[in-house]
């Protein structure tokens, strides 16, 4: 199916959007040299931004680049930004693409997927853009697990009062904050990596740029050492079929709920737990709150980059804020409390925007994919159908792949 025919013969009008969501959303879907690099690869492309107050690239760096810095976007064809758009900036009749956030079937956001059905908006979410195999093709995960990882060792320092990290939005870029990590030293404990996509990726990359050694499974769980290492650990390290049977990925991706977690094993041998994989509602917890209870559950500091509310990480109750992104969870009650340090309690890092702390950073890679891999698919032919399975909603009607969400827009879900 093509959405596009022949835009790549007109002029085509592009408008970024101000993200107007609240907290402030500092990141955009591209650069200003990225849009000033788009409109001289595609002559017939102009780009409009939105002035803002908030952005990590302001309004004169887009001015300076050769784009248009305007209010209104009413002649724009298509729509970039990057968070929800509130149901009264949505315009009628338009393309939009941002996050969201609608294809659980989140509650907070069923009012979005029927304004935008009622104004008759074609949607394209970033989170549905996938190449032939299903594979996404936009994300901000690594530098969700770049900061992620940070504040880990940001929060593991702060319990300890070992040492205070420059928080990570307050570091320029990317450069700085890992340079920031060569003025503290850890003392001999083992962390744990549980995940290894992009979130997971990026955590690692923290720890290797602190030249952390990483070590196997069998050497964490079985030997001592007098440095601090690390591990990663993967699904098929902590889950048992409830049959007994091999441990199989594709079976485990499918049918979660045949499994049970088992990461005892793990959460005696932990100082720094750093949680980044994806958690099926369906799966088993990591552990549970009585576990956290006893005397061997050594996990004093967690990140957890996945912040899923009363997900796999029980103690996850809430998410944190970049302004205060730490708070403790007290077993003995299962209550959180605010963050003391050198206490028994549990000190939990769950900021739900981390890439919003190095938003630079993180918006030009993210604009990089857009550019190399939606944007030909966007202004030229679709040959891949990138643009069709992204698309969720079209001429004021969910699209074949999303009619699943029939009962959701109804409000029967």
């Amino acid at each position: 199916m093509q959405f596009l025919n022949n835009t790549h013969k007109r002029k085509m009008k592009i408008g970024i959007i101000r993200e107007e969501k609240i907290p402030a959303e500092r990141r955009v879907p591209f650069s200003p040299q990225q849009c000033q690099d788009l409109q001289r690869q595609y002559p017939n492309v102009k780009i409009f931004v939105q002035p803002s107050p908030h952005r990590c690239f302001e309004d004169v760096e887009y001015a300076s680049c050769g784009i248009s810095v305007q209010e209104n976007l009413a002649e724009c064809d298509i729509l970039f930004g990057v968070k929800e758009v509130p149901l009264q900036k949505l315009m009628p009749n338009k393309r939009y693409f941002f996050f969201s956030h609608t294809i659980k079937k989140q509650p907070h956001n069923q009012k979005l997927l029927q304004e935008i059905l009622k104004k008759n908006i074609h949607l394209i979410d970033y989170e549905t853009l996938t190449d032939r195999d299903g594979n996404r093709i936009v994300a901000f995960g690594r530098y969700a697990g770049l900061v992620g990882a940070y504040n880990g060792i940001l929060a593991y320092g702060k319990k300890h009062e070992l040492f205070d990290l420059k928080p990570a939005n307050l570091c320029y870029d990317l450069q700085e904050m890992k340079g920031k990590l060569s003025e503290i030293e850890l003392p001999n404990i083992k962390i744990a990596v549980v995940g290894s996509g992009r979130v997971g990726k990026g955590a690692m990359e923290i720890l290797d740029t602190m030249q952390i050694p990483k070590i196997s499974v069998e050497q964490y769980l079985n030997e001592t050492f007098d440095q601090t290492v690390y591990v990663n650990v993967h699904s098929k390290d902590y889950h048992e079929h409830l049959q007994k049977k091999a441990f199989d990925a594709q079976e485990f991706h499918q049918f979660p709920e045949y499994f049970r977690a088992n990461f005892q094993n793990f959460y005696s041998k932990t100082d720094l737990l750093i949680a980044t994989a994806f958690w099926n509602p369906k799966a088993p917890l990591m552990f549970s709150k009585e576990e956290m209870k006893k005397n061997d559950f050594k996990i004093k500091v967690i990140a957890d980059i996945t912040c899923d509310i009363d997900g796999s990480i029980p103690c996850t109750m809430r998410a944190s804020t970049i302004q205060e992104p730490l708070y403790n969870y007290n077993p003995k009650t299962e209550s959180l409390e605010n963050f003391v340090s050198k206490n028994d309690q549990i000190t939990v890092m769950a900021v739900d925007n981390l890439p919003c702390e190095i938003p630079r950073d993180a918006s030009i890679s993210f604009g990089k994919d857009l550019t190399e891999r939606v944007i030909p698919a966007l202004l030229n032919t679709d040959s891949e159908q990138i643009i069709y399975r992204a698309s969720i909603t079209q001429n004021g009607k969910l699209n074949p792949n999303y009619s699943y969400l029939e009962d959701y827009v109804k409000g029967i879900f």
